[in-house]
């Protein structure tokens, strides 16, 4: 956990790795595949480093940045493909909040749907 986040996945591209955060190992490998598929398609099509993130409230936050002499790295893309991923895959991160703040933050689950 740094800057009050916690890393539920990410890919690097100048490694070519993936990461998952085992903490969430019990979350469905259905929707593991379906964030390693992002993560890495992210960093083959814009480069650099994507992370998906939850914040202390438990919102999914999306980061992408680079090396400083990366020159092939789009920051304008990046902002735009962070955009449309949180558009396609709405309900997709609305779910991992709502786990996260059930199991890490042990929020009560009927009162969460009844905000809802």
């Amino acid at each position: 956990m740094e800057d009050n986040k916690m890393v539920l996945c990410g890919a690097n591209a100048y490694e070519k790795k993936y990461y998952f955060n085992e903490t969430f190992k019990a979350i469905p490998d259905s929707i593991k595949d379906e964030l390693h598929i992002i993560c890495v398609l992210f960093t083959e099509e814009v480069g650099g480093i994507f992370t998906i993130a939850f914040e202390e409230d438990g919102t999914v936050v999306m980061e992408t940045n680079a090396d400083e002499d990366d020159i092939y790295y789009d920051e304008v893309s990046s902002g735009l493909l962070v955009a449309e991923i949180r558009r396609q895959r709405q309900e997709m991160f609305e779910s991992l909040s709502l786990y996260y703040r059930v199991v890490i933050l042990h929020e009560d689950m009927a009162e969460l749907l009844k905000e809802e």
